[in-house]
């Protein structure tokens, strides 16, 4: 009986630190569902607020531009060439595989580069790729898509913009460009996704709080247009334009 004693007590001072170390987990784990809760409650509540609502476009000369989305990912897009703006010596058509000088407007968003490149469908999107992109590890890149139509719908919302807003929201996306030392879009060779798009290298790091559709939402407030005081998800931007 006196053995079995001294061999309990031997374990005693273990206890604490087993415990301690339950105690340092737990807290962990609250920590990191208090930090879910609070980022889901963010992105569903702070879209609610509007910005640029009663904003009255007064120039006598408008130009159409468009958002557009896949249902994941919005694009901001604007016509290649108008009287206000030529995109073609900053960005060329002769990028793409078709090479196709017909077309008449570009479709333009940001994201993570991983995601971009790695992940062209949901079924290929990998663990390291989504924790690089969560938490600040990636680079990103831009994603320029050309069209010779568009159809407005659902997925596709049409705004005037006066000519000063149009040109603050085209530095805006030039702005998210990486340049080469030759003062040019650094084009990610052999990138695409089909025929009319191409890749270039981004400025920023996407994470929790900047995703791709953060990006488009502040472009639309760049110019002035109607848009969310903070967005993550397309259906935020999109409810603007309704």
């Amino acid at each position: 009986m006196f053995d079995n004693t001294l061999i309990f007590c031997s374990f005693n001072p273990m206890q604490p630190l087993f415990l301690k170390a339950i105690k340092v987990v737990w807290k962990m784990i609250l920590g990191v569902l208090v930090f879910v809760a609070l980022y889901v409650t963010f992105v569903f509540v702070v879209p609610k607020i509007p910005v640029n609502r009663t904003h009255v476009e007064s120039d006598s000369e408008m130009v159409d531009v468009y958002i557009l989305t896949n249902g994941v990912h919005t694009d901001i897009v604007m016509p290649i060439n108008s009287r206000f703006y030529d995109w073609r010596p900053f960005i060329d058509p002769s990028d793409t595989k078709s090479q196709d000088p017909d077309v008449r407007y570009a479709a333009f968003g940001w994201g993570d580069k991983g995601f971009y490149l790695d992940t062209p469908t949901w079924a290929d999107l990998k663990f390291s790729t989504a924790f690089k992109a969560a938490f600040w590890l990636g680079s990103s890149a831009m994603h320029v898509t050309y069209h010779k139509e568009l159809k407005e719908g659902d997925r596709c919302r049409r705004m005037q913009v006066s000519k000063q807003d149009f040109l603050k929201m085209i530095e805006y996306v030039k702005s998210s460009f990486r340049m080469a030392e030759t003062n040019g879009p650094i084009l990610i060779g052999g990138a695409s996704y089909e025929q009319y798009d191409a890749f270039y290298e981004g400025i920023g790091t996407y994470n929790l709080f900047f995703t791709c559709n953060t990006w488009a939402n502040d472009a639309l407030k760049s110019g002035n247009q109607r848009a969310c005081l903070w967005a993550a998800r397309q259906e935020d931007i999109f409810s603007k334009y309704e």
